[in-house]
């Protein structure tokens, strides 16, 4: 869900600044594209560490 979130933010980021604005909402289109990147890497990394529990947890 988090992954989405960031994905969504992105888009409507780049869609932003192909319509020609510099601002969303009060905030600058860089900065809500950093935010989407920075929600898809929080997602990976989550992903990562549940997957190192599981494995942890098999007993591999």
């Amino acid at each position: 869900m988090v992954a989405l979130a960031g994905i969504g933010l992105c888009a409507l980021a780049g869609g932003a600044r192909l319509a020609g604005s510099f601002y969303v909402l009060g905030f600058s289109a860089s900065t809500l594209f950093l935010g989407g990147i920075a929600l898809m890497v929080l997602a990976c990394l989550a992903k990562l560490q549940m997957l190192l529990a599981q494995k942890g947890r098999d007993g591999a």
